[in-house]
């Protein structure tokens, strides 16, 4: 499935080209250098590259509104990012993407838990992520706190 649909979103599976086009517009290094990352594992593993690539997230319009990506699979878990544009801030389109793309991941067979972290200062994507299901994990990762969600929950 390269497509997640909810009510008011579409959140679909970047290409390769893309992936590339997100490259050469990214003027931040570090973004520059893991959204390169990213594309070589889709290249490296095309069979899995939804655990690699950027997803879009889109209005019902096809309006661009914000990004999502999986940071890998490993041992049943797969962490995740996300963002909204600013200009969609406080319509809780985050809360709807990320709701209905960990439902999505959670029915993976290959998929027990997903984890995701947040700038400890970035108190909407923590309620975010409580919102989507998650629970703090306890433990504070190279972002600030992290925080899970396990299947059948």
């Amino acid at each position: 499935m390269s497509i997640i649909q909810t009510e008011r979103l579409n959140i679909r599976l970047a290409s390769n080209d893309e992936m590339r086009d997100i490259i050469a517009a990214q003027t931040d290094a570090e973004l520059k250098k893991a959204y390169g990352e990213m594309l070589d594992m889709c290249v490296k593993y095309p069979e899995d590259r939804k655990w690699y690539a950027a997803w879009f997230i889109e209005s019902e319009t096809g309006k661009h509104i914000g990004d999502l990506c999986f940071k890998g699979l490993a041992d049943g878990c797969v962490e995740m990012g996300y963002g909204i544009l600013p200009e969609y801030w406080g319509n809780g389109y985050a809360t709807e993407a990320l709701k209905a793309t960990v439902d999505w991941a959670l029915e993976q067979p290959e998929v027990n838990a997903v984890e995701a972290e947040t700038d400890a200062n970035n108190f909407a994507s923590q309620k975010v992520l409580e919102k989507a299901g998650f629970d703090p994990t306890g433990k504070i990762g190279e972002e600030g706190p992290r925080f899970v969600r396990r299947n059948n929950e």
